[in-house]
């Protein structure tokens, strides 16, 4: 350890790049000297070119990057190279599989080169035409026909076997995020899932121990993973996320699209109560004409149906995963989705499942948490923790996120007035 604290300075930062359907944020964080990560800034832009976690629009999307990772470097004036990249979309699916191998020495300790062989051995599985292995997590190893070894290194044995949850995408999807970043003019140094990152930001260790599911509502999906063991057991993604609800509102209220979007956040409710039984609402009408008054309680109904939809498919795989008995510690809602009130009542009372919202605030520092408070920006600070753990497992392979921006020195009065005034000149400026 004390040699990983000389590789890794305190001034080292990592940087997450979160591209979701809603927005795309960029995330810069650095480890303090009590291991907690601090948040040095951040950067948002509206997402316009992706869909339901898949690239519509390059253009579009790299323009939105770029927009996110300038206004992040303008606040931590840092000069971003790598970032840690975000995948999520209906297009991840997850399956079980076991590997193995035969050792040929058996006076020599299982190491870690005997496990990176069998994990790379789940990478060459043959998939469906256009997909690719993206994930490979080991869940349990049996040594010799011994199972339920959580960590076989330096045990001996000859026979070495794991059963694996492996993580696909489609490969035409995963190319064209990266291509995206890659325009942006930073480097994509890590993939992961955003489940992933989610659960490292929100969940503490009872809970990844005892067994909980983690729900992420995002724009264009909602994310289902499941641990048990502080291993993940189950993976899924459902196509449906904030932005089918604000569009049922919408077409159900009769309103533009960005009043509904307002209307959710600000007066959204998942479960009808009394109190909102006389409560209206005006809108200002279209092209200066009369204002609209609108029924929060309409207004909650269209929300609460839509949820109801949502967590009766999430429940559903929950029962498919073989784990709702399992799950000691419940459900943990995050993402922006998790912001309208009273959700935490419907989800409970729709699985029957102990439930609250998680903020991604179980490993910051004291001074980073007003700056992140919100659930919206789990997987972003997630993405940083999981690059300072992608440099603990490979220490050789860190390359600082970036640099630190000098501020130019001013030129003294006069200094090369001859080459500006032959660059008004070029054929550039007067065409």
């Amino acid at each position: 350890m004390e040699e990983l604290k000389e590789k890794l300075p305190l001034d080292a930062f990592m940087v997450g790049l979160d591209i979701g359907t809603t927005k795309i944020s960029v995330m810069v964080g650095r480890k303090n000297e009590f291991g907690k990560l601090e948040i040095l800034g951040s950067g948002r832009a509206i997402s316009s070119g992706v869909n339901r976690g898949i690239v519509s629009n390059i253009d579009k999307t790299v323009s939105s990057i770029k927009s996110a990772i300038m206004e992040a470097e303008e606040k931590t004036n840092f000069k971003i190279n790598d970032v840690h990249v975000g995948i999520a979309g209906q297009h991840i699916k997850s399956l079980q599989h076991r590997g193995e191998i035969v050792r040929e020495d058996i006076d020599v300790e299982i190491n870690k080169l005997d496990i990176d062989k069998l994990k790379s051995n789940m990478f060459k599985l043959i998939t469906i035409p256009g997909e690719e292995v993206i994930h490979v997590i080991p869940q349990e190893y049996t040594v010799d026909g011994e199972d339920g070894i959580d960590d076989p290194v330096g045990m001996a044995g000859v026979k070495l076997e794991a059963n694996f949850h492996v993580i696909t995408a489609q490969v035409g999807a995963v190319k064209n995020i990266m291509k995206c970043v890659r325009r942006a003019g930073v480097n994509p140094k890590t993939l992961v899932l955003e489940p992933f990152a989610s659960a490292v930001a929100t969940l503490d260790d009872d809970e990844l121990r005892e067994g909980v599911a983690l729900v992420d509502i995002g724009g264009g999906t909602t994310d289902v993973a499941i641990f048990l063991g502080n291993i993940i057991r189950h993976t899924a993604v459902i196509p449906f996320g904030g932005n089918v609800i604000t569009k049922d509102i919408k077409s159900g209220l009769e309103i533009l699209e960005k009043q509904a979007e307002l209307l959710k956040v600000k007066f959204g409710s998942a479960m009808y109560t009394d109190d909102q039984e006389n409560v209206m609402v005006s809108i200002p009408g279209l092209r200066g004409g009369p204002p609209k008054e609108i029924a929060v309680r309409n207004l909650s109904e269209i929300i609460s149906a839509r949820y109801n939809e949502i967590f009766d498919l999430v429940y559903h795989e929950i029962k498919a995963s073989g784990y709702e008995d399992k799950l000691m510690t419940g459900i943990v809602i995050t993402g922006g989705g998790s912001l309208i009130k009273n959700l935490k009542q419907l989800v409970a009372y729709v699985t029957g499942k102990e439930t609250r919202i998680g903020y991604p605030n179980e490993h910051l520092a004291a001074k980073s948490k007003d700056l992140v408070v919100s659930p919206m920006y789990s997987t972003g600070v997630g993405l940083v923790l999981k690059g300072f753990e992608y440099f603990e497992e490979n220490p050789n392979e860190y390359i600082r996120g970036g640099d630190i921006i000098e501020d130019p020195e001013p030129e003294p009065p006069g200094s090369n007035i001859m080459e500006k005034i032959s660059s008004w000149f070029t054929e550039d400026n007067l065409n």
